[in-house]
């Protein structure tokens, strides 16, 4: 309790006069402190998100020869739904951290049952890889991208600046991610497995582990790629005609040569939107797998370097953010979520020019499908968190109405 007069008698001068509460100003000062403020957006991310979400969907339009409207509509939907959980997760996603379920073991956990689960669905096109749920099927692969990323990104911020002297450090992160990995592989998925594998082998490095150290799980793995490309017989295939697509263009190789003209024919500046030939059925999995074959044809090399310097861009803004983080989970987040999007986008543009075999990998924000687009969005809005959360100023803001006991302390 503070003394308004002294043993003296004379009043304390200490003590202003509080001031009277203008129009719309809190009756409780004090709550101001604590109530909810919107965390700022990171607009370079923001920007590039937007111009994603535009582009993709005027390319799914575009690239679908039959249907176009059909599938657009969908995509319209799933683009709704992952800026939505985008928008949800760009404000609350730090206070998630601290859910029970949000734990990043539990989500692994939970992944793991979706992989599990996925294993007994009925098959599409003969692989068991979708759940479905009636207006969309859901991919778990794709979740376990995000929810491997996070989990490894948290481990790794307990460990960080102790793996270059110890690597049985690097034992725990990695028996999870073969389990996962290992699961996805049985669903007759590999393109995932070696996009993730990519990915948390740069998380580990950037964590501290010396290279000398990550070439023990390299070679582990090494002979389970080996069987998986040599001894089943369609990846075989894949892998022999990407050396040579002419020499079995009416077989394996079919894919591939269809893409080069698709390539090839748009020039400079393509043919216009919507002016492809190759997606007349030319060109299978169009507006999926191969729909920046169709970018290339219709708005050419210039518009393909466009997406490319987008793509670059989105690194370049994410490995600055995971620079200048506060502390090491966010910046090894940040750096994860950063590395998937933009190596599965080069994968697949480096696939549809033939600088790789062919894979159904999708390319990000673009490639029609639910799953794919979504989650892209919601760690577009993790890393939106992430950068708020950073630019936050490190001390509750003060307002000014503050009451005049605190004032006086």
């Amino acid at each position: 309790m503070v003394t308004l007069f002294n043993r003296s008698g004379k009043r304390n001068n200490f003590i202003k006069k509080q001031q009277p509460r203008p129009w719309g100003a809190p009756r409780n000062p004090m709550s101001v402190q604590g109530s909810w403020r919107p965390l700022p957006m990171d607009k370079p991310l923001a920007f590039i998100t937007f111009a994603f979400v535009l582009f993709g969907l005027i390319f799914t339009y575009s690239s679908s020869a039959f249907d176009s409207m059909a599938y657009f509509k969908r995509q319209v939907l799933f683009d709704f739904l992952g800026i939505a959980a985008a928008l949800f997760l760009w404000q609350f996603y730090d206070k998630l951290q601290k859910i029970w379920l949000f734990k990043p073991i539990h989500l692994i956990y939970v992944t793991w049952v979706l992989l599990t689960v996925v294993l007994f669905t009925k098959p599409i096109a003969n692989v068991h890889r979708w759940i479905d749920l009636g207006f969309f099927n859901l991919q778990p692969s794709e979740i376990a991208k995000v929810t491997l990323v996070i989990y490894v990104a948290d481990y790794l911020s307990t460990v960080q600046g102790k793996l270059s002297k110890n690597w049985m450090l690097m034992v725990k992160p990695l028996i999870v991610t073969a389990i996962t990995l290992g699961l996805i592989l049985v669903a007759r998925d590999f393109g995932t497995p070696a996009l993730m594998t990519v990915v948390v082998g740069a998380m580990l490095f950037a964590a501290g582990a010396k290279l000398k150290h990550l070439a023990v799980p390299v070679l582990v793995a090494l002979p389970v790629a080996v069987h998986q490309l040599l001894f089943v017989e369609y990846r075989r295939e894949r892998l022999f005609s990407f050396l040579d697509p002419e020499a079995q263009a009416g077989g394996a190789g079919y894919q591939l040569v269809q893409s080069f003209m698709a390539v090839g024919s748009g020039g400079w500046f393509g043919k216009g939107l919507g002016n492809s030939e190759l997606k007349l059925e030319y060109l299978p999995a169009a507006h999926t797998d191969f729909i920046f074959s169709i970018m290339c044809e219709e708005v050419g090399l210039f518009g393909a370097a466009v997406v490319l310097t987008f793509f670059c861009w989105l690194l370049v803004r994410g490995i600055s953010l995971a620079r200048v983080a506060r502390n090491n989970f966010n910046s090894l987040l940040i750096f994860g979520l950063t590395i998937t999007i933009c190596t599965q986008a080069f994968i697949n543009m480096a696939m549809a020019i033939g600088l790789l075999p062919t894979k159904g990998i999708a390319l990000p924000f673009f490639s029609y499908g639910g799953s794919s687009v979504i989650m892209t969005l919601v760690m577009m809005g993790i890393l939106l968190n992430m950068a708020a959360s950073d630019a936050a100023p490190k001390t509750p803001l003060r307002d000014d109405y503050t009451h005049y006991r605190t004032r006086n302390r």
